[in-house]
């Protein structure tokens, strides 16, 4: 590692930490209500849930369309465990969600080693008919709560927990498609006949990226059913898959960045416009219609916001105002 990319690396850490004291400090002050907590904590489920789909969608090239699925497994593998307290507190909740990561990513591989053999829409409908499937069998075992759902979950809504949690799962993230593992995965993407014939194992690796997106997501749907402490399989149907592909569209098909960017934005306009609540949906449906026209690739495409490149830019601006200055004197 570099100089410069280890001082980028504290850079990132401090401001990741400078934003959460903010964020502290406000709520300290009474200027952040409950109500702006709870968007919050949606707001980091959200980009867990898309990030971990852009692992699939964007950096492997695969459409899939049953991302709320291993949500949902993850949801209900958390809150199972948590019921019985077998271990309370904190490290019963971390448990939950490693249990519930791992569960989804077991099933993730049973369901990727066939699914992953079609392309394009065909893939599409088979994942769609897969997180179908989870949720109809969700509703019909009783250990699940069944169609009524499932009730009594133990609530964790420590935000600075969450946050971590999220901040440490998109570096996780990051990490591993920024390794020789993601650059394979990103070589599938690219030309899948053009890899496998340079050595690499396509099947390996497609299952690699869809087993580490459903473990992810797995681990935010358990942060998210201790987030309520009630779930039900209906929030998990494919509309939520629906949503979560849109932010990463919306972002950018390939960029942690811009799938960050979107959750932020796709869950806090909703929000802001409850107060015109006969119009809300119309107004959010036209600005994700006109950001698709006038910006199709998404919001950064397949680029990456780089502290490096903005630090950058801003000293050669400050250079070239300077080297101006220094030319209208003489």
């Amino acid at each position: 590692m570099t100089r410069q990319k280890r001082g980028m690396y504290i850079l990132t850490i401090i401001l990741l930490a400078l934003f959460y004291l903010f964020i502290f400090a406000l709520k300290k002050a009474g200027l952040i209500n409950k109500y702006t907590l709870s968007v919050l904590r949606l707001v980091c489920i959200n980009i867990i849930l898309a990030v971990s789909l852009n692992i699939t969608v964007g950096n492997l090239g695969q459409i899939t369309l049953g991302h709320a699925g291993f949500m949902s497994i993850g949801a209900y593998t958390a809150a199972l465990f948590a019921k019985t307290g077998l271990i309370p507190g904190i490290p019963g909740y971390l448990t939950g969600l490693l249990l519930g990561g791992i569960l989804s990513c077991l099933i993730g591989i049973a369901i990727g080693i066939p699914a992953l053999r079609l392309k394009g829409d065909y893939l599409a409908i088979v994942t769609l008919a897969f997180g179908e499937i989870i949720r109809v069998l969700i509703e019909y075992f009783d250990f699940t709560g069944g169609a009524q759902g499932l009730s009594g979950i133990p609530k964790m809504q420590s935000l600075g927990l969450i946050y971590l949690i999220t901040v440490l799962s998109v570096a996780a993230m990051f990490s591993v498609m920024t390794s020789r593992h993601g650059r394979a995965v990103l070589a599938i993407r690219e030309n899948e006949i053009a890899a496998e014939s340079t050595g690499i194992n396509v099947t390996y690796y497609k299952t690699f990226a869809f087993a580490l997106s459903a473990f992810f997501a797995g681990i935010a749907g358990g942060i998210y059913a201790h987030n309520i402490g009630v779930i039900g399989a209906k929030v998990f149907d494919y509309n939520r898959s629906f949503d979560i592909l849109v932010m990463v569209v919306l972002g950018g098909m390939g960029s942690f960045t811009g799938a960050v960017m979107s959750a932020v934005t796709l869950t806090v306009i909703p929000e802001l416009l409850r107060q015109f609540s006969d119009y809300r949906m119309i107004l959010y449906s036209i600005i994700l219609i006109l950001m698709m026209i006038f910006r199709p690739e998404g919001i950064f495409g397949r680029k990456e916001f780089s502290l490096t490149g903005f630090v950058r830019s801003i000293l050669k601006i400050e250079d070239d105002t300077a080297i101006n200055k220094r030319g209208e004197t003489s």
